[in-house]
């Protein structure tokens, strides 16, 4: 609790670069829109993060808060928070058993709202605590990894509530995964290695929109970008941005740093491993720590030691060395602080409108994923640009009859 007086200067810095959620948490304080309403959330717990719990406090929310992440939580933020009457499970540096412990710890609350960011929590709901899932009046997700598991879980008809796919939203995956990922990603890069990045050949594993963010923001600084995609319209699209695509099996033995975006398992591997140059750069920009295969790592390497805060030296029995970033977990978030603030700031807006939305149509919504209702994604691209003191034109009815006549 020594740390909460930092912590607030922290959340007091996120808070003034983080308009629109300051617009909605007047709004809250106001209406009370979730007045009596608990809420369970698993998110990376940063400065960020603690302007949107604010915001639901604001509502009139409880929170029950735990990390999304083992190594991401800013323990003077989560420090700040609890001193603020949040129920806060999470620290940097959680064990696995903590880390799903503090996930149980939250979720028998019995919230009737979840957000999660990756899934895990609504994982638990649905597996160990159907009972508690069977309360829930609707949750929210964060991520494009989260998303895919709540569809399976939606596909098998094993939904037990309905979820707002937050990370569909507009004004979240075109800015958040893109202008947000891209440079926190090459700012957690640059923070554990302070390597220059220009001249360096980056392999940027996966061209979805995180893939392209981070294969942009390392190009503007002057590296060589080499793309590696499965998915042939993503590939070709990454040529028509004018970057080199090749597979994985031929650039390993040519990239300096290597990034994964992908969201899935075994990217790189002992294969590729053994191709790479002496002092190679692995991160990993997906949601797990399943990307770049760190077993692999562990069971090749004839030694291994942390030679920086947040990189890993394993010695191959070739002699070569490999660096691992962050324990091959999110870069941006291990490294560095995550996103900038402004990103967040869309992202969080349209999980503090979901988290209303859900409360105003209990009972209406079907057990499915829904993407966020169009009027929330406008409305916070609207007020972000009032922030910015940006107006745009309106349609004249002359333009609007003739937008909507097919003669």
């Amino acid at each position: 609790m020594s740390l909460a007086e930092k912590g607030k200067k922290q959340i007091e810095w996120a808070r003034m670069h983080m308009p629109v959620l300051r617009i909605i948490a007047d709004e809250f304080s106001r209406e009370k829109p979730l007045k009596g309403i608990r809420i369970a959330a698993v998110l990376h717990v940063t400065k960020e993060t603690a302007v949107l719990v604010e915001t639901l406090l604001a509502g009139g929310a409880e929170v029950w808060l735990a990390a999304s992440n083992p190594l991401s939580t800013q323990d003077d933020v989560a420090a700040a928070l609890a001193s603020e009457g949040v129920h806060v499970y999470a620290w940097r540096g959680e064990t696995e058993e903590e880390y799903f412990n503090a996930i149980k710890t939250i979720a028998s609350a019995e919230p009737q709202i979840v957000i999660d960011d990756g899934g895990d929590l609504h994982a638990y709901l649905h597996s160990t605590a159907q009972e508690i899932a069977k309360k829930v009046f609707g949750g929210t997700e964060e991520t494009t990894t989260g998303v895919h598991r709540l569809k399976a879980m939606e596909r098998q008809g094993i939904l037990k509530y309905p979820v707002i796919a937050v990370n569909n939203a507009l004004t979240k995956f075109m800015f958040d995964n893109r202008y947000g990922t891209g440079q926190s990603t090459i700012d957690g890069i640059l923070r554990a290695t302070n390597i220059l990045i220009a001249g360096k050949i980056v392999v940027v594993a996966g061209y979805g929109w995180v893939g392209r963010g981070i294969a942009w923001r390392a190009r503007g600084m002057g590296a060589r970008v080499i793309v590696t995609e499965v998915d042939p319209i993503r590939a070709l699209e990454a040529v028509m941005d004018g970057f080199e695509v090749m597979r994985m099996d031929e650039v390993a033995g040519i990239g300096d740093v290597f990034i994964t975006a992908t969201g899935n398992i075994n990217v790189i591997t002992k294969v590729h491993f053994e191709k790479m140059k002496d002092g190679a750069i692995l991160a990993n920009a997906g949601h797990f720590d399943v990307e770049v295969s760190v077993k692999d790592l562990e069971s090749m390497a004839i030694s291994k030691r942390e030679i920086r805060d947040c990189v890993t030296e394993y010695v191959l029995p070739n002699g070569k060395r490999l660096y691992l970033l962050g324990r091959g977990r999110l870069v941006n978030l291990v490294c560095a602080e995550g996103h900038s603030s402004e990103v967040m700031d869309m992202s969080f807006a349209n999980q503090a409108l979901a988290a209303r939305y859900i409360v105003e149509n209990r009972g209406v919504l079907e057990r499915k994923v829904y993407n966020v209702p169009l009027e929330i994604d406008r409305r916070v691209a609207e007020l972000k640009l009032r922030s910015m003191g940006i107006e745009i034109d309106v349609l004249t009815d002359e333009q609007r009859k003739y937008l909507e006549s097919w003669i």
